[in-house]
């Protein structure tokens, strides 16, 4: 029974993220994610009190797999620590070519709850950038940085948040390899060891 529940609750949140990335999370009502489940409304609220613990359900939910991206993308890109940063941002630079590519979700969502700083949602979005920098954070402690790793990793946070923004606004992929090419440069014009 409880692998059923776990079952349902998942599809809710699938559910919902497809509706949330096609519409934004305003946009979506309960009565649509019930229906884009296969559950109904009753079912919907035995899983979730309200939408807006939904919608935190689903940033958490893609949390680790975005992390998992970074980390990805970092491990398959060669060269020095400034390399692999840059690799992150050329990576997204190829999915914002993608013609259904939205941005960050996280920030998306934030915005749509600018007026909603105690939101579950603002919550789980801003603990996802938090681990995004601490992940950056550790990565610089390796190798030395000449000034605090926590500065350069919040210096890293805003070109990536930046690009994001920007590349959104313009529709324009190239931004986003500006800000890794930026990113590269000041990672190591802040590193004493490659």
């Amino acid at each position: 029974m409880a692998k059923q529940a776990k079952s349902t609750r998942e599809r809710i949140i699938e559910a919902a993220g497809k509706l949330f990335q096609a519409e934004g999370v305003k946009a979506v009502s309960v009565d649509a994610i019930a229906e884009k489940a296969g559950v109904t409304k009753r079912t919907f609220y035995y899983h979730f009190r309200s939408k807006d613990d939904l919608i935190a359900a689903h940033l958490s939910a893609n949390d680790q797999p975005n992390l998992d991206f970074f980390k990805r993308w970092f491990e398959a890109t060669d060269g020095d620590v400034a390399a692999k940063v840059q690799g992150i941002f050329i990576h997204l630079s190829a999915s914002a070519k993608h013609h259904k590519w939205k941005g960050c979700g996280f920030l998306r969502t934030s915005v749509e709850l600018i007026n909603m700083p105690g939101h579950p949602a603002i919550v789980a979005a801003r603990a996802h950038k938090k681990r995004v920098e601490d992940w950056l954070c550790t990565i610089f402690e390796a190798i030395h940085v000449l000034e605090t790793a926590r500065h350069l990793a919040r210096q890293i946070i805003l070109l990536l948040d930046g690009a994001f923004s920007v590349v959104l606004l313009h529709r324009d992929p190239t931004y986003m390899l500006s800000a890794g090419e930026a990113a590269a440069r000041l990672i190591r014009a802040r590193s004493s060891v490659s």
